[in-house]
């Protein structure tokens, strides 16, 4: 999202479509400069913007004071809790020092990525942008209210990507033949297969730094590699959403990916996309080159490439979020939400189980 883009959500009370109680939402992000750009700043202003269609909203910064938005330690002194306010946290390592700032009040945890061992306060609602992250906290926090709100494409992908059958002519010269995003890819895409495929004569294109026009880069490349497995692996985190590979066929490129986490949603192996750095590297090399030459044959068809792409729109998006808001809003607010049995009295309860049933067997056969 370029920076003239960054949204101003205070729109009139015309625009929001009504839902009892209406209430302000609030997203939380630590600033919106080039210090914290990244895919989720892109995914909270998107996914910030839509809601505002339904119940008025804001963003709100919490780290840097910006004059365009509103301010975190302001907010909370003016309105005590619990308010008649929604908030929306999200930020990875920073959700649980933001839950303690925010307790007693109206959250909802818009989990992206999964890994960071933090455990949810009961009741506290949690939008999954991605079935990876809905199964990891349906198994973390079992008794929390769970609902999925997979990320939508922003709409110039869909307008403008060059794939077939779309409403623009699919891109005629797609002059580089394989695309690689240098950011998280493993060190076996950039250091083995890149070198590899440019031996053959493919023209290899590494994209490292801020792009103004990513469609129109993505529109003109025939192969794209996004291989993020060894990266988050690393980092002890999980692929929250992975929409580089839909961005991808969305304009028409083959797509050669990992398949971890929350890539397994959207991509099948060898229908929607194909698996990198698996078998060989002659292996992927044979692949690339025969994908290279005959595209079509390597992409999934059009009908389940519509199906694909239909179910990440804003207009699917906006229907979830809908859909969960209009769910929280019936929860009680007054009773004892339920708690999980924490896993250590589980094992302890197991174990006992065990030994009882281990005495009564002895006993009976006496």
């Amino acid at each position: 999202m370029q920076s003239s883009d960054l949204i101003k959500l205070r729109h009139s009370s015309a625009s929001v479509s009504p839902l009892a109680p209406v209430r302000r939402v609030f997203f939380l992000v630590p600033g919106t400069t080039d210090r914290y750009r990244c895919g989720g700043l892109s995914v909270a202003l998107h996914t910030a913007r839509l809601v505002n269609r339904l119940m008025p909203t804001d963003l709100v910064t919490y780290r840097t004071r910006q004059d365009d938005y509103l301010f975190l330690d302001d907010l909370l002194q003016q309105e005590p809790a619990p308010g008649e306010t929604l908030w929306v946290v999200s930020w990875g390592f920073e959700v649980p020092k933001l839950l303690r700032r925010l307790r007693g009040r109206h959250v909802i945890y818009h989990a992206h990525s999964s890994g960071y061992g933090f455990d949810l306060p009961s009741g506290v609602p949690v939008f999954a942008v991605s079935r990876n992250t809905l199964g990891y906290w349906g198994d973390r926090a079992p008794r929390n209210p769970l609902f999925l709100v997979p990320n939508a494409l922003e709409p110039h992908w869909l307008e403008r990507g060059a794939r077939l059958g779309a409403a623009v002519a699919e891109a005629g010269d797609r002059s580089i033949d394989v695309l690689v995003q240098e950011r998280k890819s493993s060190r076996y895409v950039l250091g083995q297969l890149v070198p590899a495929l440019r031996k053959l004569g493919l023209k290899v294109v590494v994209q490292s730094g801020w792009v103004e026009d990513l469609v129109a880069l993505f529109n003109a490349s025939k192969v794209y590699i996004y291989d993020s497995a060894e990266y988050w692996r690393s980092n002890g985190l999980s692929e929250g959403f992975g929409l580089p590979p839909l961005e991808a066929m969305a304009c028409g490129c083959v797509v050669f990916s990992s398949f971890n986490h929350a890539l397994a949603d959207t991509l099948e192996p060898s229908v929607v996309g194909h698996q990198i750095g698996c078998g060989s590297l002659a292996w992927d090399v044979r692949r690339i080159c025969e994908s290279v030459r005959e595209p079509a044959a390597w992409r999934p068809t059009q009908e389940r490439l519509n199906q694909l792409l239909s179910e990440h729109t804003e207009t699917a998006l906006m229907s979830r979020w809908r859909s969960a808001l209009a769910a929280i809003e019936t929860m009680p607010s007054d009773e004892v939400p339920l708690r999980r049995s924490p896993t250590l009295v589980l094992r302890f309860n197991r174990k006992v189980g065990r030994i009882l049933r281990l005495l009564r067997r002895l006993i009976s056969r006496r």
